[in-house]
């Protein structure tokens, strides 16, 4: 059963649904690594509840692989993400793209690789990804974006092929619209708050984190493959949406 679990990582875990998430999995009882970039939010998140700080980027995979190196990991969750520009693909910049692809997509397949060798000798194990509508269906302006959360979804499908028979899962959560702060750079001026969320009835980081603990909660022989979901107000493929006064 998922009770044997013990260890969580947790990427992103400062901010949003990674935040959100490592307070669910504490409640949980589970030992729950932090990883994040700023020392403070992380300090703050250790005593609000009791997470373990590990002060890394993402893309250090070296750096994280040494804080956890005796470190039996049964949970992986790979939020960490980025949507540093919404420009068009011709007026991108190059770097642009290094770094979405680096951090979406490349960042969680290399430390996949570093804790689940662990996982399937111990036959325990869940891989946990947080993807994008983004990769699931076009938008305007996220030429690379999506695609990087694309290669992240077929990558759980292909590991799943892999790990057959190990009782190690992969679950995807694939989320519409919420209210984090993965917009703030890009969309300049701090204008993301009144042309994305003001008046308009968002997913909150807490309701992913709530779908995360319940694929965690079921059997091990249950594996929830892919979790779609969006707000109500929200259509995949860039449908109309419709701004909401009253609840």
């Amino acid at each position: 059963m998922s009770d044997t679990y013990r260890v969580a990582v947790v990427t992103g875990a400062t901010s949003g649904i990674g935040k959100s998430t490592v307070s669910a999995l504490r409640q949980r009882d589970l030992t729950v690594y932090a990883v994040g970039r700023n020392e403070s939010l992380l300090a703050e998140l250790a005593d609000g509840c009791g997470a373990v700080p590990v002060r890394a980027d993402v893309r250090d995979t070296a750096v994280i692989a040494e804080a956890l190196k005796d470190v039996e990991v049964d949970i992986l969750v790979n939020n960490a993400g980025i949507l540093s520009t919404r420009a068009t693909f011709h007026e991108i910049e190059p770097s642009e793209i290094d770094a979405m692809i680096d951090i979406n997509l490349k960042a969680p397949m290399h430390l996949t690789r570093v804790f689940l060798p662990g996982m399937v000798a111990r036959k325990r194990g869940h891989l946990i990804y947080v993807g994008s509508s983004g990769g699931r269906a076009a938008y305007p302006n996220m030429a690379v974006y999506g695609p990087s959360k694309a290669g992240l979804s077929l990558f759980c499908d292909d590991l799943r092929c892999d790990l057959l028979g190990t009782s190690v899962r992969v679950s995807e959560i694939v989320p519409g619209r919420v209210e984090t702060s993965l917009y703030r750079t890009s969309i300049p001026d701090g204008q993301a708050k009144a042309m994305l969320y003001d008046g308009y009835r968002s997913i909150q980081p807490e309701n992913i984190a709530r779908i995360i603990n319940d694929v965690i909660d079921l059997p091990v022989f249950v594996d929830v493959a892919r979790v779609e979901v969006f707000p109500t107000d929200q259509a995949s493929g860039g449908g109309t949406m419709v701004k909401h006064v009253t609840a």
